[in-house]
C-alpha cells in the first residue's frame, strides 16, 4: 500500500522540482492559485467558511474552539485521522484519488518532504508566512522553508536534552554525564554497581539514532532536483557508531522496545538511567512514569566533544495546507493562528513545546517549575537545546518509507552482532534502491 501511494505522488513530480527544504523540498508551488494579502484573509474569515484539520495533536482542540469564537463565522472539523505514518498513508490516498482530503493537515518534519516532493501541499508563503520567519527558533524553521518557499509553519518542536534519574546516580556516587564518553562511563559504573541497571534502552529506532548522528555532525541525507545523496560513511556517522557500538558491545543497553510497558517499567523501577530525546518528553514523564516522580531530572544533552553545547531536534510536527484545500485564505488563517501569537501561547500553556522564540524566552515559561524534576526549571535546559540545534540537516524526499524498514536493516545491529557500521550500510543500500525504484537519481 505505502509503495503504491508513494509512486502515485512520484508520478506527479515535475523533474524541475528542486529539493532544498531543511529536509528536502520542491522550489516551485504546488498550487496554481497567486496565494492571498491579509485583506483577502481578512475578507474571507468574515464571509466564513469551514475548514477541516486531520491532526492527532490534542492541544489542538482548545485552539479550534478559540478561533471559532474569535470567528464566529468559521467552523473548524479537526478529525484524527491516525497517528504519523497511518495519517501519511490516508493522507496520501486521499490526494491521490483527488478527493476526501483535509484542508489543513499534521506532518512531522521528517515528513514534510515526502509531501513536499510529491506537490501535495501549497507554498505559505503566497499567504504570508514569511511575516513569521523571525517567530521562529532555527531548527523547526529550517525543517520547513526552502528558497522563498515556506511549506508548513512549525506547530512545536523537540530540541534534545538527557533525563536522568538523579535518585539512582546519587545512590551509586556516579556524576551525571556531560561527553558521550563519559557516558559510556557511566553505563558501565551503573552496571557494575547493579546489574540490573542500564544506562538506556535501545532496539534501534530510525528517529532516535538520525538525531545523534545529526548532533555529531553527520549529513548522511542530500538532495537537489530529484537527486539523492544516501550515504552513511561520513565522519559524524562513525562518531556516533563508534560510540554507541561500545554501549552495544558491552551489553550496556537494555534490549527494550521504547513505548513498551517494559520500558514504562523500566523507567519507574530504575533499572533504566536515562533517556536522550525531545524536550516534549516530560508530559509522558508525568502521565506514564508517576510512580517516579521526583526522581527524574534534567541535564542538557552530552556533548561528542567535551565543551561544546551543540544539540539536534528529535520530533516535532508542522501545520500544511493540502493542494486539494478548497478555501485556501480559511486554511491559511487557522495555520498562522494555531502556529503564532494566541494559538502558539494556548498549546504551550496545554503542555506543548514551543516552536516559537516569544514562547521560549517569556519569564514564565523559562521559569516554570515541574514539580515531576523536583521543582527544576527544565525549560531553561529545553530553551537553551533549541539555540544549540546543529543546521544543516536534511532528511529523504521519503523518509517515511526510509524510517518504515529501519528496524529489517540497521534495526538488526541493535539485536544481533552485526556492527553499526553495516547496519547503517545496509539501510542505506535499501533506501538507495527504493529511491531509483520510485524514480530518484541515488548515489550517482
Amino acid at each position: 500500500m505505502r509503495t503504491k501511494n508513494t509512486r502515485r505522488f512520484l508520478g506527479a513530480v515535475a523533474t524541475a522540482c528542486v529539493l532544498a527544504l531543511g529536509a528536502s523540498a520542491c522550489g516551485s508551488s504546488s498550487d496554481d492559485g497567486s496565494g492571498a494579502d491579509k485583506e483577502d484573509i481578512a475578507n474571507a474569515l468574515k464571509q466564513g467558511g469551514k475548514v477541516t484539520v486531520w491532526a492527532w495533536e490534542p492541544t489542538l482542540k482548545k485552539v479550534a474552539a478559540d478561533f471559532e469564537k474569535k470567528y464566529p463565522k468559521v467552523d473548524i472539523e479537526l478529525v484524527n485521522a491516525g497517528t504519523n505514518d497511518k495519517q501519511y498513508t490516508a493522507l496520501q490516498n486521499a490526494l491521490a484519488a483527488g478527493s476526501g482530503a483535509p484542508d489543513v493537515a499534521q506532518v512531522e518534519y521528517y515528513a514534510l518532504g515526502q509531501f513536499v516532493f510529491g506537490k501535495s501541499v501549497v507554498d505559505l508563503a503566497r499567504y504570508g508566512a514569511r511575516d513569521h520567519d523571525r517567530a521562529f527558533s532555527a531548527g523547526p524553521s529550517s525543517a520547513v522553508r526552502a528558497g522563498g518557499s515556506t511549506w508548513a509553519m512549525p506547530m512545536d518542536s523537540g530540541p534534545m536534552a538527557l533525563f536522568y534519574n538523579q535518585k539512582l546516580f546519587d545512590k551509586h556516587h556516579i556524576k551525571v554525564p556531560t561527553t558521550w564518553d563519559e557516558y559510556v562511563e557511566a553505563a558501565r559504573a551503573l552496571r557494575k554497581a547493579d546489574p540490573k541497571v542500564y544506562i538506556t534502552n535501545d532496539m534501534g529506532d530510525a528517529g532516535a539514532t538520525t538525531s545523534l548522528i545529526w548532533q555529531a555532525g553527520g549529513r548522511p541525507y542530500k538532495a537537489s532536483d530529484t537527486k539523492v545523496s544516501v550515504d552513511f560513511t561520513d565522519a559524524g556517522v562513525k562518531t556516533y557508531t563508534n560510540t554507541w557500538q561500545r554501549l552495544l558491545d558491552e551489553r550496556l543497553v537494555a534490549p527494550v522496545s521504547s513505548w513498551s510497558d517494559e520500558w514504562y517499567k523500566g523507567l519507574a523501577d530504575g533499572t533504566i538511567a536515562t533517556l536522550a530525546i525531545g524536550a516534549w518528553m516530560p508530559a509522558n514523564f508525568s502521565s506514564g512514569v508517576a510512580s517516579a516522580s521526583g526522581d527524574w531530572r534534567v541535564a542538557p544533552l552530552p556533548q561528542w566533544e567535551k565543551g561544546k553545547t551543540i544539540s539536534a531536534e528529535n520530533g516535532g510536527s508542522s501545520l500544511v495546507m493540502t493542494k486539494d484545500a478548497q478555501k485556501k485564505e480559511l486554511a491559511y488563517a487557522f495555520i498562522e493562528y494555531a502556529t503564532t501569537g494566541e494559538g502558539a501561547t494556548s498549546r504551550v500553556a496545554q503542555g506543548a513545546f514551543p516552536a516559537t522564540v516569544a514562547d521560549l524566552e517569556s519569564p514564565a515559561f523559562l521559569e516554570q517549575k515541574f514539580p515531576y524534576f523536583g521543582g527544576q526549571q527544565a525549560n531553561k535546559i529545553f530553551a537553551a537545546s533549541a539555540r544549540n540545534v546543529a543546521s544543516g540537516w536534511s532528511y529523504l524526499p521519503y523518509q517515511v518509507y526510509a524510517n518504515s524498514i529501519f528496524n529489517d536493516t540497521a534495526g538488526k545491529s541493535y539485536v544481533s552482532g552485526l556492527p553499526l557500521e553495516k547496519g547503517l550500510a545496509a539501510w542505506q543500500q535499501a533506501s538507495v534502491k527504493y529511491g531509483k525504484d520510485q524514480g530518484f537519481t541515488v548515489n550517482e
